[in-house]
């Protein structure tokens, strides 16, 4: 089986978003300090970005949760996999993530990382699936919402490959 890659949003459209996305962050959090929370792997492209144009000062850390494997759709099961290595207490939080689709997998991270006493938390993504939900999930800041099709580029990945293509892609699986 081979793969070949659509484009969905191309780079400068990625970019411009982010910036966008950037500045109103920027702006919500004005006088205060965000604590990004980046969900590797996929989040790390979006994160790096988005943390270069905040102009708040920003803390960063980073966890691993899982659910999907190398399969193309979630499994339903969400497991730590790498937890966080920073306190919560007190802070104002930013999860970043790369997509957001059944929101089984944010549902559980919010509800665990609210146990930790932030002061608040928030969520941002680069994609959001919103016709996949399955959980009730706030999404506070989303550069873009899409269609239900399986994605790679800018940290999404197909059983670890594309993450670092600099657009959003559509894989279309060939036999």
């Amino acid at each position: 089986m081979s793969e070949k890659i659509r484009v969905l949003i191309g780079e400068e459209e990625v970019d411009a978003k982010i910036r966008e996305i950037a500045a109103k962050i920027s702006r919500d959090y004005s006088g205060r300090e965000v604590h990004l929370i980046c969900v590797l792997k996929g989040g790390v492209f979006f994160t790096c970005e988005l943390a270069k144009r905040i102009t708040v000062p920003v803390s960063l850390d980073f966890m691993s949760v899982s659910s999907y494997g190398d399969d193309t759709k979630s499994s339903g099961v969400v497991k730590i996999v790498k937890d966080l290595d920073q306190p919560l207490e007190g802070k104002d939080v930013l999860i970043v993530e790369d997509i957001i689709d059944s929101g089984r997998t944010l549902s559980y991270l919010i509800d665990v990382l609210k146990g930790r006493n932030p002061n608040s938390i928030r969520l941002c993504t680069l994609l959001d699936k919103p016709e996949r939900r399955v959980r009730d999930v706030k999404v506070d800041y989303c550069c873009f919402e899409i269609p239900d099709e399986f994605v790679v580029g800018y940290g999404l990945d197909y059983a670890q490959k594309y993450r670092n293509l600099p657009f959003i892609g559509v894989v279309n699986l060939e036999d």
